[in-house]
């Protein structure tokens, strides 16, 4: 057996191996950061999202001491699970030091956006009063193009609810992949070891969705593949960054009613730098 089958046994070991992880056991800690500081909200379509695109937030909380606060767009489709859901998320989000905002808006979709005007406004004021009253510095959300329709249906959410908010209303706009690549994406963003096994520990906590398919598990192999990707950032025949862990992201600022570029071409940020730098 030549070396490189032992280095893929090891990964499919590894892999077997987190699936039979459990939470971990774990009090709240104390609230250290000021409720004056930065705000970041991340609009999550589904609980767990807040965990699977949540490194960048979570490097903000912990080296930039903001404050991150997980907004529950939905909690999920099925009925039966909501309550068990909204309990796994509450963990999840303690476990980070995330607060929680629990918006629970139903048929966040294209779909209910282009038939059902009534519902859609509706769920469009409940995020717009969320923006208003949280004054984020910086917002998180799906790209429009995640495939998923609640996905979909989250960024088209949020951005009509920008739209209703005053010109003078600004924040910085940071957009999401999960189920679908972005074409362009912007910024490359590394994941310190540690910050990703918390994220993979809070994921956990979603015990129902894991069971059903342990992507927790393979959260790792997900945040390498970013790292192969790094020329969609950067331009073709960059070199990729020695990064082990990597997320990938879009960045923009709200202002005067409509997105605007926050530098030119793309960037690596490495975990040795504040990531506060790219909010100036």
């Amino acid at each position: 057996m030549h070396a490189f089958r032992q280095f893929v046994s090891a990964h499919a070991k590894l892999f077997q191996s987190g699936k039979q992880l459990s939470p971990p056991q774990f009090k709240k800690s104390a609230r250290k950061i000021s409720r004056n500081a930065s705000r970041v909200l991340i609009f999550s379509p589904h609980p767990d999202d807040e965990c699977i695109v949540g490194g960048l937030p979570l490097r903000l909380q912990r080296e930039a001491k903001w404050n991150v606060a997980n907004v529950a767009v939905t909690l999920g489709s099925k009925t039966e699970r909501k309550a068990a859901r909204r309990r796994e998320l509450k963990n999840a989000c303690e476990f980070l030091g995330f607060d929680l905002i629990v918006a629970g808006l139903e048929e966040i979709n294209l779909e209910t956006r282009q038939k059902n005007r009534a519902q859609w406004n509706s769920a469009v004021q409940t995020i717009a009063k969320i923006l208003a009253e949280q004054k984020p510095r910086a917002i998180f959300l799906p790209h429009e193009n995640d495939v998923h329709p609640t996905h979909v249906g989250t960024h088209f959410l949020v951005l009509d609810a920008l739209k209703k908010l005053p010109r003078v209303f600004n924040c910085f706009v940071v957009e999401t992949e999960f189920w679908g690549q972005m074409a362009n994406p912007n910024l490359l963003v590394e994941i310190g070891a540690g910050d990703l096994a918390d994220l993979i520990a809070a994921l956990s906590f979603h015990a129902g969705e894991m069971k059903r398919n342990p992507y927790h598990a393979r959260l790792p192999a997900w945040m390498m593949d970013n790292v192969w990707r790094a020329e969609l950032v950067c331009g073709a025949g960059a070199a990729a960054p020695d990064f082990a862990f990597g997320a990938i992201y879009r960045l923009q600022k709200w202002r005067d009613g409509k997105f605007q570029a926050v530098f030119n071409g793309g960037k690596f940020l490495s975990a040795k730098k504040n990531p506060a730098a790219l909010f100036r």
